[in-house]
């Protein structure tokens, strides 16, 4: 495997490939995306590359943090093959579920190894577009990802299709095949639930209307005391856990927005009627050492060192974190040894808890994915 990364505008003037790429994982401020002309010169100068990419809140570069670059990567396999699909949403009017199952199913199943997903970040159901390509799959199929972001603005985003277009309102997917290819993956959070389970008594898919019937909103505002002035994006600061069964372990929620006049609040992923709700608060130390448990758990499906790995990171960790964001980054490639590190802060991150369990939506977590040919 060989592995490039340049930093745009920083070292742009010419490209520093002294291969030809396979692949290309682009992850930048949006703005820059859709004006910079950079995409337009990687597509004439790299026809045959696969784009990967997206929109995001914070880019990761190695061990640092960026914010108003693009970081492009590239990667050339020595055996593994890669193949990709996209499915527009107006296309699929807007069913999240239809476009997750579509997206997969134009991948060719022989060989099929693992699936790298980007998705616009507020268009998109991520826990239906999960269950559509799960539903899709086969189970010996993983799959990691995450959703595009737009920084803490929350008004549009893009991603990059893999022809290299700059696109909003799509989802795109690689397919990685190749008995040589390792792949490892983890995902952990790091919050402290405080105050009782709560009952959600009336929702339907991500909007939550009621908790113990009491309008969702009024109970939240509550919860947050002076911070509700600054909602939405306060929320960000204090996710709901939610648990849809007594079995299963928390999934953690982030609000998207809130209405009003309806009382409600939106969230990234489904919270079903009947499910246990807990506010969740953060604790520096304990996000960082998320980050490390899911370094360790992505490191478990590799029989060496990983050679690259892709970090998807929540927007709301580094809201908290603040000067210390590349605390958790630099966690990650500690206990990794050091591969060439991308990725992107986002709006909802995509992968399973662990190898013993199915792929599903994640908010406020540290998502990695680890690569060894």
């Amino acid at each position: 495997m060989q592995i490039a990364q340049f930093v745009y505008p920083d070292n742009h003037s010419e490209f520093p490939f002294n291969f030809t790429p396979q692949l290309l994982f682009i992850f930048g401020n949006r703005e820059l995306l859709e004006t910079s002309g950079m995409m337009e010169q990687l597509s004439a100068k790299y026809p045959e590359a696969i784009f990967s990419g997206c929109s995001t809140a914070g880019e990761i570069a190695n061990e640092s943090v960026l914010d108003h670059t693009i970081i492009v990567t590239g990667v050339a396999f020595d055996e593994v093959v890669v193949k990709s699909s996209r499915v527009h949403l107006d296309n699929v009017a807007f069913d999240s579920f239809d476009a997750g199952k579509q997206l997969v199913s134009m991948l060719p199943a022989e060989g099929l190894k693992h699936v790298f997903v980007v998705s616009d970040g507020l268009k998109v159901n991520g826990t239906d577009l999960v269950k559509g390509m799960t539903e899709g799959l086969s189970p010996d199929v993983t799959i990691t990802g995450g959703l595009a972001g737009d920084g803490s603005q929350f008004s549009r985003t893009v991603i990059i299709e893999p022809d290299g277009k700059v696109t909003t309102e799509s989802v795109a997917a690689i397919g990685f095949y190749g008995e040589k290819l390792s792949i490892g993956f983890g995902s952990r959070g790091g919050w402290d639930s405080f105050g009782l389970d709560r009952l959600v008594t009336r929702s339907k898919d991500n909007i939550l209307y009621e908790i113990d019937g009491e309008p969702a909103l009024d109970l939240y505002k509550s919860f947050l005391g002076d911070k509700a002035k600054d909602l939405p994006a306060s929320g960000l600061l204090f996710p709901l856990g939610m648990r849809d069964s007594e079995d299963r372990a928390p999934v953690v929620r982030t609000i998207l927005g809130i209405n009003e006049n309806e009382k409600s609040l939106t969230f990234a992923g489904d919270i079903p009627e009947g499910s246990f709700v807990r506010l969740m608060k953060a604790n520096n130390d304990r996000l960082i050492n998320g980050a490390e448990e899911a370094a360790q758990e992505a490191a478990k499906g590799l029989e060496n060192n990983a050679e690259f790995a892709i970090l998807v990171s929540c927007v709301g960790r580094k809201l908290v974190l603040k000067q210390m964001v590349e605390e958790e980054v630099e966690s990650v490639s500690e206990v990794l040894a050091g591969p060439v590190m991308t990725g992107f802060y986002s709006y909802g991150e995509l992968a399973p808890f662990n190898r013993d369990s199915l792929c599903e939506l994640h908010n406020q977590t540290m998502t990695i994915t680890t690569f060894r040919e």
